[in-house]
């Protein structure tokens, strides 16, 4: 039986980049992760082996190194919008590129009040630390006529130590757990939102801004929302994004359900008054949906795990 290509690409995956800009004595950073996988006209080299239409991955690699120095990094958005339009608009056989980044925030460390002035310098404006917090991620595909841009986060750990129940589900033979009235409510965040610009025609949204305002809204959500059900609470940090964000149509979560168990201290004569928990992390409950504005169709995977 005759076999015939499917869909393929190809790229360089993780190309890790910091860029530092000296503003002065003041430096910032920006730290990605950057992967890169093109499409096009690549029967021969699966066919015959002829690398006649291949660019490099190597040259992929320099290029996200290049960029960073030519067009800096403004946002991890914008710059996947420099690589893609750079791969398909310089590269005849190249139809479609797609820019995968993840980015890992630093904050700058807080000095004393003496700074270090045993040490010579002025003012520290250059000193960092790794956020523990969650990555910051996107992914901008472009196939030379039309843009589609999804964003997000991951590991974004957050929990509510009341204000959340869950009670009234369906019981059968195999039902053991209780339900509760004042329980722990914690999750770690996995959120993809899908911005309505597609075309340079358009205004391209403020992608700093955007993800700030988008993670503000998410977690006030959260925060905000006595919960009956995990569900609950996802639909609400969806629908407070959407309906304060008018660049953002679509968002997907992946929510664990992070369960904390009551210890029972009877045993040792004392009454844990949801006081004492024990935090498990396996096996979890696992909460996804979309959330979407009225009448936009999703375009979002439901299998996130490789977005």
């Amino acid at each position: 039986m005759p076999t015939i290509l499917g869909q393929n690409q190809y790229g360089k995956a993780e190309n890790r980049v910091v860029k530092i800009t000296r503003d002065g004595d003041t430096h910032h950073i920006k730290d990605l992760n950057v992967s890169v996988a093109l499409s096009g006209d690549m029967d021969d080299v699966h066919y015959s082996g002829s690398n006649a239409n291949v660019l490099p991955t190597d040259t992929t690699k320099n290029t996200v190194y290049a960029f960073a120095k030519e067009h800096g990094i403004e946002s991890a958005e914008q710059f996947g919008i420099h690589l893609a339009r750079h791969f398909v608009s310089s590269q005849e056989p190249i139809h479609r590129a797609r820019i995968r980044i993840e980015e890992y925030g630093w904050e700058r460390i807080a000095t004393s009040d003496g700074n270090s002035k045993f040490i010579g310098a002025d003012e520290v404006r250059h000193s960092f630390a790794r956020k523990g917090m969650e990555t910051r991620v996107s992914q901008i595909t472009y196939d030379g006529e039309n843009w589609e841009v999804i964003s997000g986060l991951k590991d974004l750990t957050v929990m509510n130590s009341t204000n959340s129940e869950f009670w009234g589900y369906v019981k059968d033979k195999y039902t053991t757990l209780k339900e509760a009235y004042d329980r722990i409510l914690a999750t770690d965040v996995s959120a993809r939102w899908r911005y309505n610009w597609t075309s340079d025609e358009q205004r391209m949204p403020n992608w700093e801004k955007s993800y700030e305002q988008a993670r503000k809204h998410m977690l006030q959500a959260f925060a905000e929302t006595y919960s009956l059900s995990l569900q609950q609470t996802l639909y609400q940090m969806g629908s407070r994004i959407i309906n304060s964000r008018s660049e953002i149509d679509e968002i997907r979560f992946s929510l664990p359900n992070n369960h904390h168990f009551l210890v029972d201290l009877e045993p040792f004569g004392l009454k844990n008054d949801n006081e004492v928990y024990f935090a498990a992390d396996r096996p979890y409950g696992l909460i996804e949906a979309t959330v979407l504005r009225d009448g936009v169709e999703p375009k979002i995977p439901v299998d996130m795990t490789n977005l």
